[in-house]
């Protein structure tokens, strides 16, 4: 924490993370253009990493998706595809919080799926 009891890592004003400092004697918040002097980075240590996942594994995890039952509440719904009862849904909030949220559904004899926003 900086000496005012704030975390120089986040914008005071709209708590977006900021970049690192460059070569400017200012860091710029991306979203509300604040300033902060680059004097609030003094001595502290930044790391980062990047961790990747072997291609064998997500492979195997691709092909265990496409071969899994199909998990969820199934409901009375005609499929559009091959004419059969039986689907199974699930709930994303898609849209904006004041709009409803979007219900995908999947065939539970041919897999097609289809949406529908509420």
């Amino acid at each position: 924490m900086s000496s005012n009891g704030r975390d120089p890592n986040f914008c005071q004003d709209c708590g977006s993370v900021l970049p690192l400092p460059g070569l400017s004697d200012t860091v710029r918040c991306p979203r509300c253009c604040l300033c902060t002097p680059v004097t609030e980075f003094l001595g502290r240590e930044i790391q980062s990493g990047v961790i990747f996942n072997p291609a064998e594994q997500t492979s195997l995890a691709l092909e265990e998706e496409e071969n899994s039952e199909l998990k969820g509440p199934v409901i009375d719904r005609r499929c559009t595809r091959c004419n059969k009862e039986g689907m199974i849904y699930h709930t994303r909030q898609m849209r904006s919080a004041d709009e409803g949220q979007t219900v995908f559904f999947t065939c539970i004899h041919c897999r097609f799926q289809e949406k529908e926003d509420s």
